[in-house]
């Protein structure tokens, strides 16, 4: 499987079949038995009817690469119940996003409650400690509303009083201190995947499997191309339907895994859009932005000539006959080519072969 399909590949396709064209047509230099166009030396007919004509104009290009991706919502975590017993009295149904401080599950009608953060808790909570997961409770707790402490990372009586009435809002024993099987600490909102037991049951064993609550495209490109592809750079998602969304490249593996027996390299691209809400899994195509050019003079790729020596050169037209005007090429995106040399300005006309 070649997943990456460069869209530069494409155009210097159409480059070097549209230059084969215009050499056999016009034999690169109206005549001249050298076959290379010299300056006004090569001025042509345009002919009856005109050849077709594109302006060169001053733009923004873009380069791009598109490989072929699946989409989900990441990694799957299946919770167990911890120890402690009881009977599980709620669970989510599959598919339900949750948020900071909505219930995840309950036990013996006792909820269980998602805070955002980087690591779990993992004693119980009360006045006089102190550490990170103090803070991460009292941040958690400003974020929801709750006033009166500050999050310093000290739980003090001001802190168990604010836990008192968080606890006493969300129906469980106003006891000022917080046991770590009562808070679910994830780095954001969750989405229930699968939900493994019926409510009335015991609670222990696996409950539910739950991913993130934002969509994620897994896609993969070869080793050397993976100097293309950065962190934070736009990404443009096309789904089975023909639809589109925006995502953003999240993660670029640094090492290649083996994948239906080649060696790629992985792409996590992350996306919100509400365009992908009607998808859970779906193969998708994913195009990065790999290339920015500003403020440069284009023309449509097919201008370009092939020189026999190497190098392009474009068709201008000055009144009823065309020059050859050698070129610099710089970057393709768009069906367009960044183009400078002599002659080579703002509005000036060339030839576009059919």
């Amino acid at each position: 499987m070649k997943a990456l399909r460069s869209r530069w590949a494409g155009l210097a396709a159409v480059v070097l079949a549209g230059a084969a064209v215009v050499a056999a047509a016009v034999g690169f230099g109206g005549g001249d038995p050298a076959g290379v166009p010299s300056g006004p030396a090569a001025d042509a007919p345009a002919g009856p009817a005109g050849p077709a004509t594109a302006t060169v104009v001053r733009t923004t290009l873009t380069e791009t690469t598109t490989v072929e991706g699946s989409l989900g919502f990441g990694d799957a975590v299946t919770y167990t119940a911890p120890p402690g017993g009881g009977t599980v009295t709620w669970l989510p149904e599959p598919g339900v996003t949750i948020r900071r401080g909505e219930a995840v599950y309950s036990v013996d009608a006792r909820r269980v409650t998602l805070f955002y953060g980087t690591s779990p808790l993992y004693r119980t909570l009360g006045p006089g400690m102190s550490g990170k997961d103090v803070e991460l409770l009292e941040r958690n707790l400003r974020r929801l509303g709750y006033r009166g402490f500050t999050a310093d990372r000290r739980y003090d009586w001001r802190t168990a009083e604010a836990v008192r009435r968080w606890q006493r809002d969300v129906h469980l024993p106003q006891t000022g201190t917080v046991e770590p099987h009562r808070v679910l600490v994830r780095p954001g909102p969750i989405r229930i995947a699968l939900v493994h037991v019926p409510f009335g049951v015991p609670a222990q064993g696996a409950l539910f499997t739950y991913t993130g609550a934002e969509h994620e495209i897994t896609a993969y490109l070869e080793p050397a191309e993976r100097h293309l592809v950065h962190e934070g750079q736009k990404a443009e998602i096309t789904v089975p339907e023909g639809g589109t969304a925006e995502g953003t490249v999240t993660e670029v593996g640094s090492v290649a895994t083996e994948k239906e027996g080649e060696s790629m390299i992985e792409v996590t691209v992350s996306a919100s859009d509400p365009a992908l809400r009607t998808f859970d899994v779906a193969p998708v195509d994913v195009t990065i932005v790999t290339g920015r050019r500003e403020n440069v003079l284009a023309v449509p790729v097919n201008a370009l000539v092939a020189l026999p020596g190497g190098g392009y050169a474009v068709q201008v037209v000055r009144g009823s006959a065309t020059t050859y005007a050698e070129v610099e090429t710089g970057m393709f995106g768009d069906g367009q080519v960044e183009v400078s040399g002599p002659g080579i300005a703002e509005g000036t006309t060339v030839v576009v072969p059919g």
